[in-house]
């Protein structure tokens, strides 16, 4: 039976079992490879989409329990808080091998969007998922917080 997804404001009708992993509809069915599969289990964070606003591991998502539309990182550089997050990543040169880091925009991206003036505290909290091998953390948190800056600003 054919499953209709919102993705990034466009709707894909897709024809596959109800127990296939949003990362797979994403990356072979859209075309959408931005999503990356990292682990598989949801202890990496290379697969972090927004789902109604809220960032979840796309690996662990059965495509008959997505529950709103789907936003990826393909889906986001629009000018409003994600425009603002990717400017701070190149800003800090975050990325090394770059693996990880839609999934790492994707989860500060729901983190600015709950909390806009995060502390450390909040950041290392909520980005705690989201691991990245090159070990960049201390660039990812300074990026974090200009980006909060920066939308303050605005």
């Amino acid at each position: 039976m054919a499953t209709t997804l919102k993705i990034n404001g466009t709707s894909h009708q897709v024809d596959l079992p109800d127990d296939v992993p949003l990362l797979w509809v994403l990356r072979d069915e859209v075309g959408l490879t931005g999503t990356k599969f990292g682990c598989g289990v949801a202890a990496c964070g290379a697969c972090t989409v927004h789902i109604d606003g809220e960032a979840v591991r796309s690996c662990q998502v059965a495509l008959s329990d997505v529950w709103g539309d789907v936003i990826t990182i393909e889906g986001t550089g629009s000018p409003d808080s994600m425009a603002a997050i990717q400017q701070a990543w190149v800003d800090h040169q975050v990325a090394q091998c770059g693996y990880c880091q839609s999934g790492q925009i994707m989860q500060a991206a729901a983190l600015l969007a709950e909390n806009p003036s995060p502390s450390d505290t909040d950041i290392d909290d909520a980005m705690q998922g989201n691991l990245c091998r090159c070990g960049t953390y201390p660039r990812i948190r300074a990026a974090i917080h200009d980006a909060a800056a920066k939308l303050k600003e605005a």
